[in-house]
This record gives structure tokens, sequence and C-alpha cells, in this order.
């Protein structure tokens, strides 16, 4: 059977609860100043049992000016509405408003119950269902029946049922694919069990024993119990009333507007992109940056309305736009909204979410308008390029793309793997299934290579770029996982050079000209002429003092081209001095089997000086191992056994 979820609508004292207890025998208002005031203030909820035997929930809205909020956080999750309007009042100004709303957030459904015909006789009865037909002209209700009944005497009711069946027969019920979203009207206490969450069951399923997460106040608790039409259940779907005992969380944490969904696939958000339609009859443009109520789900946020060109809104045109939320909320791509003004409160507007997720836009309106309409009215495909894009070097979950997109799970995986295919996307983590578009990482990759480019011109004399300053200066948000794959594919495709922890442009070496070529001669010639007795690093750079920076960029460089050997910081080896004395030492060695300090000075007639730093540079370059007080050959070539 079908899931549907029936709403009522229209002005205050019009006989909304009336003919909802008519139907089922539930009075609706159930706080006691309804009772005493005798209207609606809050949503009230009933079950109505079909003649077929299907149940379906009513939500029964507020209809006075006052609570409008309210009727809108109600009416968020219905499937069909009953517009309801008294025989003996005609069309009024909430009327309208409701129908508004209605339409606003994308109801495609409905009867129009024609109350109170006890009060008027038929002449006036025919005269009001005329100027209702002439109200509902343009409308989703101008084909809808106009069913005149009564409350009081029952009268129609019957004809009531039979159109709204009839209705229902030809509504399709929500999908039952999308994540699970149960959205708080109501959040209460019942002793012995706990916090208990009441809502229209927007998308998805659930059971007992599940995990949710309260958003967007990112809290998790584990669903104890499921009531559907008071009926304790397993499971609840997309499109009943819903009843939901939490396990592991206080009432005072959950609020209307609140949503109960899935852990970890929902971000809150404070940014959309929208497609806004600005009523006629508002009487005035709307501006740039006004404040306005914004409305999705059963939350009601003090937002401003951004437009991209920054100019005005004329009564009655549809434009994109962004809104500014106050406060975060959740949503997914596709979701309706409705905007009343800030003050006086009237229904001004509405909507559809575009991007949830949005970032604030710069540069040419124009472009993103282009995205923007894709977003609106283009293909699944089109779609996941664009949010794929938007998210950047960071990537994103296939859960959240589908959460910016609007399109199902499985649908989304299913583009995933096409654009896998193309090389339009990257898979970046098999765990959490993120993903980077290839177009921006081939931006990526582009910006290592103009980083790399704009360091060699910088320091023509340093070898190569450290990969970790490299990666923190393209950017430390972006993923190291990323980061160090487009560095591999640089070097595949050798457009890069990879050494240790250094990466060089493939093309780039370094070449001492003029004033730096003649200095790198001097210093060869002081190392090479000086042997086994150089002098300090230290005292090499002061001896060129007019050229102290230049002189250590050469050293930097010699060092690199292995020039000279770096024994600690501050003594330096001609390579080719060093290379003889490994070749001595190591005679020796095979010699008398073991050296000490005073062996190894007898052979270079070194002071102490430079006989131990030399002594455990061989240590460190694996020729020789210390044992106690001396030393002993590492190993052997096999003609030396």
């Amino acid at each position: 059977m079908k899931h549907i979820i029936i709403g009522t609508a229209g002005h205050v004292d019009h006989g909304k609860t009336a003919l909802v207890k008519a139907l089922t025998g539930i009075d609706t208002d159930r706080l006691k100043e309804e009772k005493e005031r005798g209207i609606t203030i809050e949503l009230g909820f009933a079950q109505f049992t079909l003649n077929n035997g299907q149940k379906i929930g009513i939500v029964d809205v507020p209809g006075h000016e006052r609570f409008v909020k309210n009727m809108v956080a109600g009416a968020g999750g219905i499937d069909l509405v009953t517009m309801i309007i008294a025989a003996d009042e005609g069309v009024m100004p909430q009327t309208r408003e409701h129908l508004d709303i209605c339409q606003l957030l994308g109801i495609k459904k409905g009867v129009v119950a024609l109350t109170k015909i006890d009060l008027v006789n038929e002449e006036w009865r025919d005269l009001v269902k005329e100027d209702i037909r002439d109200f509902l002209k343009g409308t989703f209700l101008e084909e809808s029946p106009i069913i005149p009944l009564s409350a009081v005497t029952g009268e129609g009711l019957t004809d009531f049922i039979s159109a709204m069946e009839k209705v229902i027969f030809e509504t399709d019920e929500r999908s039952a694919a999308g994540f699970f979203r149960l959205p708080a009207d109501r959040v209460f206490s019942i002793k012995g069990f706990g916090t208990v969450v009441t809502g229209s069951l927007m998308s998805g399923k659930t059971k007992i024993g599940k995990t949710v997460e309260i958003m967007p106040c990112q809290i998790k608790a584990r669903i104890r119990g499921i009531q559907i039409h008071n009926e304790t259940a397993e499971v609840a779907v997309t499109g009943q009333r819903t009843a939901i005992n939490l396990q592991g969380v206080g009432k005072d944490t959950i609020q209307r507007g609140n949503v109960l969904t899935p852990p970890d696939t929902f971000e809150p958000t404070v940014r959309m992109d929208i497609s806004l339609k600005y009523l006629p009859g508002t009487g005035r443009k709307l501006k740039n940056r006004t404040s306005v109520r914004f409305h999705t789900g059963t939350s009601e946020i003090i937002s401003r309305v951004i437009l991209f060109d920054k100019s005005d809104i004329k009564q009655g045109e549809e434009r994109y736009a962004q809104i500014l939320l106050g406060s975060p909320t959740i949503a997914i791509a596709g979701d309706r909204f409705v905007i009343r003004s800030y003050s006086p409160i009237n229904t001004i507007g509405g909507g559809e979410i575009l991007d949830p997720m949005a970032k604030k836009h710069r540069g040419n309106a124009e472009n993103i308008f282009d995205e923007l309409k894709i977003l609106h009215r283009g293909n699944a495909f089109d779609k996941t390029k664009i949010i794929l894009e938007r998210a950047g070097l960071r990537g994103i979950t296939d859960r959240h793309l589908s959460v910016r997109t609007g399109i199902s799970l499985k649908q989304q995986n299913k583009i995933l793997e096409e654009l896998f295919s193309k090389k339009e996307a990257l898979l970046l983590d098999r765990d959490d299934l993120r993903v980077v578009s290839f177009h921006m990482y081939k931006i990526l990759q582009d910006k290592i290579l103009e980083y790399a480019k704009t360091y060699h011109e910088k320091f023509p004399l340093k070898e190569g770029y450290s990969k970790e300053e490299l990666r923190i200066n393209v950017g430390t948000f972006i993923d190291a996982k990323l980061f160090n794959m487009a560095i591999r594919n640089l070097e595949n495709d050798g457009k890069i050079i990879v050494e240790k922890e250094n990466i060089r442009l493939a093309g780039h070496s370094v070449n001492l000209k003029g004033e730096l070529m003649n200095l790198r001669e001097n210093i060869t010639s002081i190392y090479r002429e000086s042997k086994l007795t150089p002098p300090a690093t230290k005292e090499i750079t002061e001896r060129f003092s007019n050229k102290k920076a230049e002189a250590i960029k050469v050293l930097d460089v010699m060092l690199n081209e292995e020039l000279i050997i770096k024994v600690n910081e501050n003594m330096y080896f001609y390579k080719k001095s060093i290379d003889k004395l490994r070749s001595d030492y190591r005679k020796l060695l095979l010699k008398d089997g073991k050296s000490t300090p005073a062996t190894f000075r007898d052979l270079t007639g070194l002071s102490r000086k430079f006989v131990i730093p030399l002594m455990e540079y061989f240590d460190k370059t694996k020729l020789t191992i210390r044992v106690g007080d001396h030393r002993i050959l590492r190993e052997r070539k096999e003609n030396e056994i």
C-alpha cells in the first residue's frame, strides 16, 4: 500500500480541525490554549483508514496569520493537501497565503473541501464554488474536485472520502531510495521511555537499533523504538507519520527544525544556491541582502537573500540567488523552501535548493548562472561534474556528492563509474569513497609545475624543492594522498624528477655563470689544495666576505654535485681527497684487522681535530663499525676474503 501524508490548509476558523475530527474521531487541538481560544496554534496529527484498509497520516495546520510558520513546518512533509474554504466566508487572506505556500513547496495534487455548508443556502454555496474555481485558476488545484460538506451534519463526508481516495490512487508515493530524513516537528519525553521525536518521514527508511545523527547539532543517538499511526513498528519508511524513541539523548537537545539522518551523511551548511520565485502582489522589489525568514523542512531561520548581480528582483520574477543562513541547517539538492518577509511577516516567495553546500561566489555572474542552470535543469551526469568541480581539490565523498546533486546514491555511483572510465574523475580514497574531479586534478598538477618553476627561478643554485614545503605552499588543505598521486604521475610523465625528499623540473640543472663560476673555481682550489686539512666552512665564507651569500649558495651546489663532501656542519672535504683516504683506510684495516685513533693518525698525519670527525664519517658511510675503542671493516669484498 502507498504511504501518503495529507495536510490541511486554509484560513482560520474555516473548519480544518473539525473536518479532521469528523473523519478520524481525533481532536488534533491538544493544547489548553487551543481549547480556550477555539483556534489551532500548533501542528496536530491524526490517522485515517480508507475504505480499502489503507492508513494515511493527516497533518492539521493552524490557519491564523500569527501561526503561519507552524503551518509551513507541517506542510513541508505532506504529499497532498486538503484546501479548506468555509462556505460562509469564501476565499480569505490565509486561503491565498496557504495556497502560495503549497505551490512553492511543490505540492501537486489535492482536494478542496467547501465546509460549513449547513450555514448557507444552496444558491450561496454555488456562488462561492464559482468564486473558488476562479481563485484556483492557474494553480495545481485548478482541476481538483470541490466537495461541499458539513463536519457538523456529516453531509458530503462520503463524497469527500471518495474524492480523496481517487486523488491518493492517482498520486505517486515518494521514493524510499533516498537517505533517511525525519525533520522533527514535535519533541517530548515519556516517562520510562525517554525522548520521542515525531515527524513526516521525507525520504529513505530506518529501523529499530539503527544509529541516527541529529543535525545540524551532529549528535548521535540510537533508535530504541518506532511507532507508525500509534502502532509499534520495526521499520519506518518514506511517507509515514513517524514517532521515534531515541536512546542516549535528552529532549532538551533536540528542537523543531532538527533532522534525524544517517550518521556521517550530511554536513551543516549556512549558504545555499537557490532558484527563487518572488511572488506577485508583494508590493515592492526584493533587494540584495534583504533579511527574510527561510523555511525548509520544519525549520525557520533568519537569513539574507544574496543576488549575484546585486540588482533587485521584481514581483513575479524567478531568479537564481543564494541564501545566507543565520544558523546552520541541512538539506538535499531539490528540496523546496519558502521565504517570508522579516517584518511585517508575509509569505513572499520560495523555490528549490540547487546546491545546499554552496560557497561564496566570486567573479563573473554569467558563469555562475550557467552552472546554476545545469544544477536546476541539467541532466544527472552534468550536475555531478559541476559539483565535483565545486568540491575542488578537497574532493568529496559519494554520499556528500549525492546530497549536493539530489541524485540517489545508487545512480550517483553509476555516474561516477562512467566518469572514472572517461578519466573525468579520480577515486582518491577507497575507504570513504572520496572522489576528485580530473579537471581539478590537472589544475593541481599545473600548480605544482608552476610552483616548481617559480622556485627554480628564485633559487637557481638549489638542486630541488622540498616536497613537504611544496605541498604546504600549494595548499595545506590538499589531501596528502592526492598530492603524492600528482607527484607520482608527473614523475611517470617525465615532467619532474624526484630525488629522495626533493623534486625538480625535468629540464632544471644548476648552471653557474660569470662571477658565480669564478667563485666556485676559487673555492674548489681551496679544498683541492688543502687536501685533508681544509679550513672550516665558516672560514671559507668569510674569505669572500663581500660575497658571503653567494659563497654559501655555491657550496650548496658543490655539495649537490658531490664535488665536496660534508663530514659535519663546519667541515667539508674535497671529494677526491676523501676517496683516496677511503682506499688507504680500507687497506690499513685489511692489513691490521682494526684501527684506532692512533693508527688513523699515523696513516694520515692528521691532528685529533680531523681524525675523530673523519673516523665517525666512515662509520656513518658504513665503511667501518665501532667495536669498543677501535674500528673494524664493516664488510669485505669477495677478493678481500
